[in-house]
């Protein structure tokens, strides 16, 4: 995994729990689930990233 994926991979689940948290606080739904969405998107490219790794090292 390059450092700049890591980096991108870690600001979206950031960015993803920083909306979660807005929209838990002002209770706007659309907002926590977009939130929860980012993290979620972030956690798949990440496992993406550490399968191409696993087959490179081979």
């Amino acid at each position: 995994m390059g450092l700049d994926d890591k980096i991108g991979n870690a600001a979206e689940k950031l960015g993803g729990k920083g909306k979660e948290a807005a929209g838990n606080a002002t209770g706007d739904e659309s907002l926590k689930a977009e939130g929860q969405t980012d993290q979620a998107k972030s956690d798949f490219k990440q496992a993406g990233e550490h399968v191409k790794d696993a087959f490179k090292k081979d």
